[in-house]
């Protein structure tokens, strides 16, 4: 069919350039995309695609923005030689992005919606549309550019390479093969400012390392060294930025070699880099998907069942989604009939730009079990080979698109490597929270609320004995963990003594003593006690284990086992408020401190720094930024007042102080004892005032949780990391999933489900009693 509505637009279509994505293998809406029966439909103007399904996103997306031209794209799987057995493994770093051309069968057809609502067959020959769609077809598809990214790094030169001042130390051609501060004769790093030696920090496959290379910086401030024995001929070697904390290149590496009499034409290679240790650690990295008895762990599919195709490094972002689209209140704001509603009124030129969009297109994929299905065995071309076994797992949709937006902007999670899952968690709560912001949406009404809670902290004056009260606003726990070491192996894997759950919260509420506390109404130095306490609870409360601690300067994860109860009562952990009788602090000391980034709080915390210099590290640094807080934190470790507390900028004006009746009306009315009293002294004690100010201070009353009691919470789910660092290895979810039904059961059934990437299997009995003891977060829900 010839179709008018292309010679109107023609000459105003034109190819997408290199800069522009397009969505030519999946709908920006759902997961249904171009392998589909349907195919995926790509618009001709801006790009976006759309399915062509029943659900007929491609029609909504036409309607919306009046583009009524796309091109459907179906593929399907050419047939492949079967490896043999006898080659070598693919190696990771080694993958390039084949084209569509070599592993698929593609076919377009040109489609009008003007012409047709289901899309019109139509035909042009008008080369600015022959143009496009080759255009279409020719670019890189996102798929290809994430598996490029995840494989391929890429590094470049710092400033501190191209501006390298040399201040040779020892005698050229008098370099060590022994770290000069221990006895090491592997893994070691040549400054290249005054040509010391010292050893690198430990890596992956056992290499040994103490940092001292890592100390040397921090003694010396010499920013860069290479590695000894990665050194080639052509100008290899792998160069650390110790200032960037990255791997860079040196224009000059013969150059700066030679100030030290190391001709680079007459080395060879002798270790291995570090890109050769990862794709090792890659390689043999295998998480085990079989039970505590060593038996297999069953498959399962359906509703909720779905897995998350792991992009390359994405298993933390992967283990938060499937934790929080477990919990009724994500399932009841994002898997609804509102989802299609807000999909017609998107304010947004396109979905894949749209956080709303993109969450309620995860919550369809993962929840709807539409695509919680088998995977489909690929082709073999040959009859020589025996025909592979059914794959056992199903393929899991690809969370691309939302990655790249909820990473957007962001120094790390924009990147392709490994990250912290905790942290992953608090973004995606602070992102969540600003687009409701955006959509106008109140924050009491959003899934993100079952997060906040209140932690109280409690200060007093040993001399004066005058109190000081402030209440935190918190996602999560971040519970300290004692490590006591028992004994190492003989792989060098140190076992600790286990410790309950209780404890760690025990010692996260237990009395702090601080000895030299500038108490103004003392007005001298003294001693105080510092303590910490639930002011509310939550409910959804998730704890973060602190493994990862600093030994020998790298961040360094301890496998602490944690004995972790099914059920939970906090009870005992609850702040009360200021008291009957209890004096205010004059300077209001408790209450005057500022608010702290809570993520990097939390990073630099994890790394073993104690909070209070963490604290002082981020008012520092602009309050954001943990690498320069711990950059500072390492200039200022021996200043002899880092352990000091932190004193308020100025005293608060005098206000009244509210009464006991005051604060209880408001307290009737819903507000937590510490907003009445803040809102009464802003208001001079005036209680239609106090209300007033705190419905026009939201962020105020935005605490969350309950100070009612008991506090019960039963454990839904927990995150486990396997690896030495929070850069590496992998995480997996286990989640109590009372929909899972059992064969032969007409009754849902209350089981443990382990999401490992796409891999969705039935877990253990308890989740698995290894996994849930060095599990990274631990969620509880209360009941």
């Amino acid at each position: 069919m010839v179709c008018g509505h292309i010679e109107e637009l023609a000459a105003s279509l034109k190819p997408p350039n290199p800069s522009q994505q397009v969505h030519r293998e999946e709908c920006t809406l759902c997961f249904d995309g171009q392998d589909d029966a349907a195919g995926v439909l790509v618009c001709l103007q801006c790009f976006n695609g759309g399915c062509n399904s029943d659900r007929k996103h491609a029609y909504l997306h036409s309607q919306k923005r009046e583009h009524p031209l796309g091109v459907v794209i179906k593929r399907t799987q050419k047939e492949q030689k079967q490896r043999s057995d006898s080659e070598p493994p693919m190696k990771k770093l080694a993958i390039t992005a084949p084209s569509d051309d070599e592993l698929y069968n593609v076919t377009t057809s040109l489609r009008c919606f003007a012409c047709s609502p289901v899309g019109e067959v139509v035909q042009s020959d008008h080369p600015n549309v022959e143009k496009t769609v080759q255009g279409i077809m020719s670019a890189l598809s996102s798929a290809q550019q994430s598996e490029v990214k995840a494989w391929e790094e890429e590094i470049i030169a710092c400033e501190h390479a191209l501006t390298l001042q040399q201040e040779p130390l020892i005698v050229p051609g008098d370099v060590s093969l022994q770290c000069v501060e221990c006895d090491l004769t592997s893994n070691l790093w040549l400054c290249l400012t005054c040509g010391f030696v010292n050893c690198g920090r430990q890596q992956h496959g056992g290499i040994g390392g103490n940092g001292h290379a890592l100390q040397h910086f921090h003694d010396t401030g010499h920013p860069l060294g290479v590695k000894l024995g990665t050194i080639t001929p052509e100008g290899g070697g792998d160069i650390y930025c110790y200032s960037c904390d990255d791997a860079k290149l040196d224009p000059d590496l013969a150059l700066h070699l030679s100030t030290f009499g190391v001709n680079m034409l007459s080395q060879s290679k002798t270790e291995k880099s570090m890109t050769e240790l990862q794709l090792e650690h890659n390689l043999k990295f295998d998480f085990s998907m079989t039970g505590d008895d060593g038996k297999e762990l069953q498959p399962v599919f359906g509703k909720a069942l779905t897995g998350l195709k792991n992009l390359g490094n994405s298993c933390y972002m992967a283990s938060v989604m499937q934790g929080l689209f477990s919990l009724p209140a994500f399932r009841e704001r994002y898997f609804t009939e509102q989802g299609q509603h807000h999909f017609q009124t998107c304010e947004k030129p396109l979905p894949a730009d749209c956080l709303e969009c993109q969450m309620l297109k995860l919550a369809d994929g993962l929840l709807s079990g539409r695509y919680s299905v088998p995977a489909r065995p690929p082709p073999v071309a040959s009859s020589d080979f025996e025909v592979a076994e059914a794959p056992k797992f199903q393929e899991g949709i690809r969370p691309a698109q939302f990655k790249a937006l909820i990473g957007k902007g962001h120094e790390e999670f924009s990147t392709m490597r490994q990250q912290d899952s905790e942290e992953f968690l608090q973004h995606l709560l602070d992102r969540l929270r600003a687009e409701a912001k955006r959509l106008g949406r109140h924050e009491h009404l959003e899934a993100t609320n079952i997060f906040r809670f209140g932690m109280e902290q409690r200060l007093m004056c040993d001399e004066c004995r005058r109190v000081g009260y402030k209440v935190d606003h918190v996602d999560l726990a971040s519970l300290p963990v004692t490590a006591v070491e028992l004994s190492v192996d003989e792989d060098g894997k140190k076992h600790f003594q286990p410790v309950t759950l209780e404890s760690c919260i025990d010692a996260l509420c237990a009395t702090e003593e601080l000895t030299d506390y500038a108490c103004s109404t003392c007005e001298k130095k003294v001693r105080a006690e510092k303590s910490t306490k639930f002011a509310t609870y939550p409910d959804l409360l998730v704890f973060h284990m602190k493994k990862f601690q600093l030994v020998n300067w790298m961040p360094t994860k301890l496998d602490v086992p944690v004995q972790v109860p099914d059920a939970l009562n906090l009870d005992k952990y609850h702040g009360a408020g200021r008291q009957p009788g209890e004096a205010e602090l004059d300077d209001d000391a408790a209450a005057a401190q500022p608010e702290f980034n809570a993520a990097a709080m939390a990073q630099l915390e994890a790394m073993g720094f104690p909070t209070i210099r963490c604290q002082k590290a981020l008012l520092a640094t602009g309050n954001s930024d943990p690498e320069a807080a711990m950059n500072w934190l390492f200039a200022h470790m021996e200043d002899p007042d880092i352990d000091d507390p932190i004193q308020p900028a100025g005293v608060a004006a005098s206000r009244p102080e509210p009464t006991a009746e005051q604060i209880s009306m408001l307290s009737e009315m819903g507000f937590t004892h510490a907003q009445a009293r803040k809102a009464l002294r802003e208001t001079g004690g005036n209680a239609d005032g106090a209300v007033e100010w705190l419905f026009s201070n939201p962020d105020d009353m935005a605490v969350g949780g309950s100070a009612t009691m008991p506090a019960n919470y039963r454990l839904k789910a927990f995150i486990s990391h396997k690896g030495p660092s929070v850069h590496s290895g992998h995480y997996v979810a286990t989640i109590r999933q009372p929909q899972a039904g059992v064969p032969g059961s007409s009754e849902p059934q209350d089981e443990w489900i382990l999401f490992n990437d796409e891999k969705v299997a039935r877990a253990a009995p308890h989740g698995g009693e290894e996994m849930r003891s060095l599990a990274y977060l631990y969620i509880y829900e209360r009941i």
